[in-house]
């Protein structure tokens, strides 16, 4: 969930590129025919330890092949377009933010996984037709640098009105809610908090506060953000984010020499709650194999794989988590929230407003 923007369809249609990757299985897609292959088209953050997909090869006796499709709603979109022909079997990545316009545009089929009860019903935003299985959860958020509001002795800030406050003027930098899954994220947040027509004034707040709009998460966080570690490298300048409450412990995770706490920290009065879905695609070609698959995304095997590779909490009840990323990636208590048929009626309208109030 560390990297998901999308571009509009008709954008899609000219930039997508594919690039496969698995197990040790390189043919082409068109070879998922093979009723031993299951093809599952995903976002670039798919990952999974190997062992644990050598397992799933090994039980179920079908080999796996992932399609990183680009990022998050570009994926979508993509998918969207090419479901009659679908160049896979399974979608795993589509969220809670994009998940009406897969549904209304009849991207997949029905298909009650067999661990669906182990699944928290709060993750359940399809029960009832079951067209997509709850895989993961995490939460978009303002993360911040540690040392900069330390040096400048400022008190990092923690809700949504703070942010619009003098003394954190251009120090905030976005995604485009048109063509990133974090910024339509915080976006959403914002309207769950101040209501379907104050999320505007609070925008025209945080403009002439100085926020800083940029395309995509990656630009965002590593060239825009003080805080990680690229981006100190390339002179970022802004010592706020809109990024994800797992961001913290990648830095950890992933530094050269592991530092005894995060360098970034999160505001958790801004955040925003994602959920992640697969789905059976509509005209999957080994839709056996598939569902085989998805049975294996709520496994506790998996879900207890993930945290540590796409640095998203399980939504399977009992999955256990690891200490480091709850150390410092915690969940937020109270994100903001969303139901579906709310985002299905307005994300374009609010999309469409947003672009006029802060980018023009």
């Amino acid at each position: 969930m560390q990297n998901k923007t999308f571009v509009a369809v008709a954008v899609g249609l000219g930039l997508v590129t594919l690039s496969a990757c698995g197990s040790t299985d390189t043919a082409s897609p068109k070879d998922s025919k093979d009723s031993k292959t299951v093809t599952v088209v995903s976002h670039d953050s798919w990952a999974v330890s190997k062992n644990v997909l050598t397992d799933f090869e090994r039980q179920s006796g079908y080999k796996v092949r992932v399609l990183k499709d680009g990022d998050a709603g570009q994926a979508v979109n993509k998918a969207v377009l090419t479901k009659d022909n679908p160049q896979g079997d399974v979608f795993f990545g589509v969220d809670n933010t994009l998940l009406s316009r897969a549904l209304d545009n009849g991207l997949f089929q029905p298909y009650e996984t067999k661990g669906l009860d182990t699944v928290d019903a709060a993750y359940q935003l399809d029960a009832g037709k079951h067209r997509v299985t709850p895989v993961d959860h995490g939460d978009i958020c303002v993360n911040y640098d540690k040392a900069y509001f330390g040096k400048h002795k400022l008190t990092p800030p923690q809700t949504f009105a703070d942010l619009a406050e003098p003394a954190y003027k251009n120090l905030l930098v976005t995604e485009n809610a048109a063509t990133s899954s974090p910024g339509l994220g915080f976006l959403l947040g914002s309207a769950a908090q101040y209501g379907d027509t104050g999320w505007q004034g609070y925008w025209k707040k945080l403009k002439d506060n100085g926020v800083k709009v940029v395309d995509g998460w990656e630009q965002a966080y590593y060239q825009e953000f003080s805080g990680s570690s690229e981006g100190r490298k390339a002179g970022g300048d802004r010592p706020l984010v809109v990024s994800y409450a797992s961001s913290p412990p990648a830095e950890v995770i992933y530094a050269k020499k592991r530092p005894s706490t995060a360098p970034t920290g999160v505001s958790n009065g801004t955040c925003f709650r994602q959920v992640e879905f697969a789905g059976l695609l509509s005209n999957a070609k080994n839709t056996k194999g598939g569902k085989a698959f998805i049975d294996f995304l709520v496994s506790k095997e998996f879900q207890e794989d993930m945290p540590l590779n796409m640095f998203v909490y399980p939504v399977v009840k009992g999955a256990a988590v690891p200490a480091d990323f709850t150390k410092y990636g915690p969940a937020a208590a109270h994100p903001e929230t969303m139901a579906p048929d709310k985002i299905a009626a307005n994300r374009d309208q609010w999309v469409k407003a947003w672009t006029s109030l802060v980018l023009k």
